[in-house]
């Protein structure tokens, strides 16, 4: 009973998307472990506080979202809208999601804590922003670009502007894939005055702003190599990550949506996964 409960909350969350951000937080902790040496007490409470920050807004997220999510086709299956877990339910999980995520932040230092409530309100305030501006996009990929700043921050105990380059290429590569995601639900977000960029603007113009913003994702982690004074396993790295944004925008066109899930989970997975790899292989190996 208690194993289905968590497949349930798992899939209500999408915790297998954790791989889309987790990769990066964890290219931070390896820029920064290049300076300061991190313990395995402060890698855990990293990646404690990664899925619950992400847990709590996802479960948010579906809250807010319940009356849409139910009258879409495409949403209509998910556990809280197919009934498979109640609203208290999910407000219970939100509410211990978040606690966990303010614990987690406090072990990691006091400047961490401090963080942890506004940074919530970030994570919190997206699942909003659909209904006043085609933005929401945007505040998404900003929200989960926080991951690569927070990491470092855990890390070392302070700010450093150096991070920021990498923070940027995760907030635009996550924006860039949202608004491609966005393009199946084109004529119900019109139909229900929702603000996404293809309902605004067409699938198109989407599609063009979706590339724009994966073309600053290559610039920004091309960036971290100047910034970190990497390597060419790095470059040889970023090379093959270029190759898959440049084959995501191939799998997807307008009006052929129907690889969209191939280029959204498998593609995105790499590329993430890609990134960190290539941080690591360039540290160990310089």
């Amino acid at each position: 009973m208690w194993i289905q409960k968590i497949l349930v909350f798992g899939r209500l969350i999408k915790f297998s998307h954790t791989i889309f951000a987790l990769p990066f937080a964890l290219a931070a902790v390896i820029l920064a472990h290049r300076e300061i040496p991190f313990s395995l007490f402060t890698l855990f409470w990293i990646l404690a506080a990664m899925a619950s920050a992400r847990s709590a807004a996802m479960g948010f997220n579906r809250l807010v979202d319940y009356e849409y999510d139910r009258r879409n086709p495409r949403t209509a299956d998910r556990p809280l809208t197919a009934g498979h877990i109640d609203r208290a339910s999910v407000a219970l999980f939100i509410g211990g999601s978040s606690v966990l995520f303010m614990i987690s932040a406090a072990f990691l230092g006091r400047l961490c804590f401090m963080l942890s409530i506004p940074v919530l309100g970030v994570l919190f305030s997206y699942s909003y922003t659909k209904r006043f501006t085609s933005f929401s996009h945007l505040v998404l990929g900003f929200a989960i670009g926080l991951a690569p700043i927070g990491a470092w921050i855990a890390s070392t105990g302070r700010w450093d502007w150096r991070i920021l380059p990498l923070s940027l290429g995760l907030m635009t590569y996550i924006a860039g894939f949202d608004i491609l995601y966005a393009c199946q639900d084109i004529d119900f977000d019109r139909a229900n005055r929702l603000h996404s960029l293809p309902a605004c603007h067409g699938a198109e113009r989407a599609f063009r702003m979706a590339a724009v913003l994966h073309a600053l994702t290559f610039v920004f982690l091309l960036s971290v190599f100047f910034t970190f004074d990497l390597g060419r396993v790095y470059l040889a790295f970023l090379a093959v990550i270029s190759m898959l944004l440049m084959i995501e925008h191939r799998l997807v066109r307008p009006g052929r949506m129907e690889r969209i899930d191939l280029a959204f989970f498998h593609v995105n997975s790499a590329i993430s996964i890609l990134l960190f790899l290539g941080v690591l292989a360039d540290t160990v190996l310089a």
